[in-house]
């Protein structure tokens, strides 16, 4: 169920579903809620009346399980527990003051210890399969006093009830600094181990590798322009498979793109406006 831009067969998809704070958590950050996922990336969201709770929303793309989840707001961690195999699995909430809360969960890893501040866009876990999922995925939900509300991103109110699009704009206002908050290992899961690299100007492109789950992923990690939208790409091939390319707007980085490829050779690459890389196939078997 890892459909990328979403899905509408997610029906079976279950319940449950950053950021520097200096003096605690802000108040206004009710207003200004974001994706939960890094700038300019694309999620499909999913809302439905058999949800619990109703007002909830599942987030997907394809081959997301172990993608960066991130603060949609500042705030002060509040909440960070398993559940096992049940209702939310792994799961998180950030209490962003004035009674507002925000909770992540079927979480793979949790990145944030309770009593943590956090920024808005600051890495706290991982999409994942845990709880009651029967597919990676992230529910999502934004509460006040405790009672959900229905979910805003950007100061819009998601669609009711259906599946739509969203393109994340969190941390797009330029003021991501001159350091990547993100890293390879980080935007392609746990597991994930860089074996291979090349530059193009304005990024880092790495090809990765899982030796738990025989996974290739290559991500295309910016050195300028971060937290402004501008063309980025990463793609990989496998020997005789057609190539899987992901290039937008993006904020930090490109990718994952991940692929199996048992015995086989992968080509990969990435690209920053009009300056690419392109390997060989290589690292064969």
């Amino acid at each position: 169920m890892n459909v990328k831009r979403m899905i509408s067969g997610v029906a079976g998809l279950a319940i449950g579903l950053g950021v520097l704070v200096l003096g605690g958590p802000q108040a206004s950050a009710a207003t200004n809620f974001e994706l939960p996922f890094p700038c300019g990336q694309t999620w499909s969201g999913q809302t439905r009346t058999n949800h619990s709770p109703q007002l909830a929303i599942d987030l997907n793309r394809s081959a997301d399980e172990g993608d960066a989840v991130v603060a949609s707001a500042a705030g002060k961690v509040s909440k960070v527990r398993n559940e096992g195999s049940t209702s939310y699995g792994r799961w998180i909430e950030i209490d962003h003051g004035s009674g507002w809360t925000t909770r992540y969960a079927h979480l793979s890893a949790q990145r944030v210890s309770v009593g943590q501040s956090v920024s808005q866009g600051q890495t706290i876990g991982n999409v994942g399969n845990t709880g009651g999922s029967t597919g990676a995925h992230l529910h999502f939900e934004q509460l006040l006093n405790g009672s959900p509300q229905k979910i805003k991103f950007s100061g819009t109110t998601i669609l009711y009830y259906g599946t739509q699009n969203y393109k994340s704009k969190n941390k797009c206002d330029g003021g991501g600094g001159t350091t990547n908050p993100y890293t390879p290992e980080e935007a392609c899961g746990d597991g994930y181990k860089v074996i291979d690299g090349a530059n193009v100007t304005g990024a880092r492109v790495s090809l990765l590798y899982n030796a738990s789950n025989g996974y290739n992923c290559v991500v295309t990690i910016k050195t300028t322009k971060l937290g402004t939208a501008s063309d980025v790409g990463a793609f990989l091939e496998v020997q005789g498979e057609a190539r899987t390319t992901d290039r937008d707007e993006y904020g930090y980085y490109a990718g994952p793109v991940k692929k199996k490829a048992p015995g086989k050779c992968v080509k990969w690459g990435g690209m920053v406006g009009t300056s690419s890389y392109t390997s060989a196939f290589e690292h064969c078997g």
